[in-house]
């Protein structure tokens, strides 16, 4: 099965089973190529006003980049280097880490569920556990050598970051800093470390579609030579183009639920390149699996009802992975 990644050859053509039916092509003609998604620097001293800039990004756009954020642009640097290592290894050594079971907690793969897709994406990604670290670290890729040393280090970086943002987001609206990262218990973190090879045929096909993340709180490094992530803002397609040395911030399924849809997780897509491969190293953080789940009581009222019902993250996951990765947002299978 390791022979359907796509990272191991060069491909002239696109084979016919990665190739969209025209309605479900990217149009990347009409895509908005010079707007801003908010911006936070995040060592501004005035924190109400970090606070309030976090809060009305998580409301309008559902993204964000941030400044300063405290991860040493040189870790950073060294992720995207050994990430770019690792798909260089050669296609037998790559096979010994193929898997298509989404239930593996350490797997590399392609596309994105290649049991149920009838289309597939153009990406090959390899998906890490990497909470707690001692727990899932042996299992890691020894190949290259420095690749569990330096990712283990970012992982530890990017928790940090994270949690500081979660006191952020809680005081945003109105709760207590600690709210958010008590209430979604003692949080998984994952990594999706996605290749995306050069493709020959980008207007036909996608690295991923739309989707939403059905976790709490993404933090994205993006190679900042080859933009590829768009989102979605009243019904038109934006590119993200990074920043030098920021890090960009989505908001998950679980902060929807949890702020009581103020905040937003929105749409968001990865397009691909016919002239260069583009990284990007994405970590999510992800409530308990037996953590409930529901809109905070604070943000509930005679004029503001719950908008979605209380449930267990092991119950929204379940869903979401039986499902496309484009059909309707699954937060709608738990409206009220």
């Amino acid at each position: 099965m390791a022979d359907q990644l796509i990272s191991t050859a060069v491909h002239d053509q696109l084979p016919e089973n990665y190739a969209r039916p025209e309605t479900q092509r990217p149009r990347l003609h009409e895509v908005v190529s010079d707007a801003q998604i908010p911006v936070v620097d995040l060592a501004d001293p005035d924190l109400a006003a970090v606070v309030a800039r976090i809060g009305e990004a998580c409301a309008t756009h559902g993204f964000f980049q941030v400044l300063n954020h405290g991860v040493p642009v040189e870790l950073m640097d060294a992720m995207l280097a050994v990430a770019y290592d690792f798909f260089r290894l050669p296609p037998e050594e790559k096979a010994k880490l193929y898997s298509d079971d989404p239930a593996k907690k350490m797997r590399l793969s392609t596309s994105f569920n290649v049991r149920k897709e009838t289309v597939h994406n153009w990406r090959d990604y390899l998906r890490l556990h990497c909470h707690p670290l001692e727990q899932f670290v042996p299992d890691w890729p020894a190949n290259p050598p420095s690749f569990r040393e330096i990712v283990s280090a970012y992982c530890r970086e990017v928790r940090g970051l994270g949690f500081r943002l979660y006191a952020a987001i809680s005081a945003s609206l109105g709760l207590e800093e600690e709210y958010v990262k008590k209430e979604l218990g003692e949080q998984e973190q994952h990594m999706a470390v996605n290749f995306y090879p050069k493709c020959p045929a980008p207007d036909l096909t996608f690295g991923l579609p739309a989707h939403t993340d059905p976790n709490a709180l993404t933090i994205l490094l993006m190679d900042q030579q080859v933009p590829g992530l768009q989102v979605l803002k009243e019904g038109r397609w934006i590119a993200v183009n990074p920043r030098p040395n920021a890090l960009v911030i989505n908001i998950g399924d679980q902060l929807q639920a949890l702020s009581n849809g103020r905040y937003k997780s929105v749409w968001h897509r990865a397009v691909v390149n016919a002239d260069k491969p583009r990284m990007s190293v994405a970590s999510f953080l992800c409530p308990c699996n037996d953590v409930l789940i529901g809109p905070a009581a604070k943000l509930v009222g005679d004029g503001s009802p719950a908008v979605y019902r209380d449930y267990t993250y092991a119950e929204y996951y379940s869903k979401f992975w039986s499902r496309n990765l484009d059909q309707e947002h699954c937060l709608e299978l738990f409206r009220t």
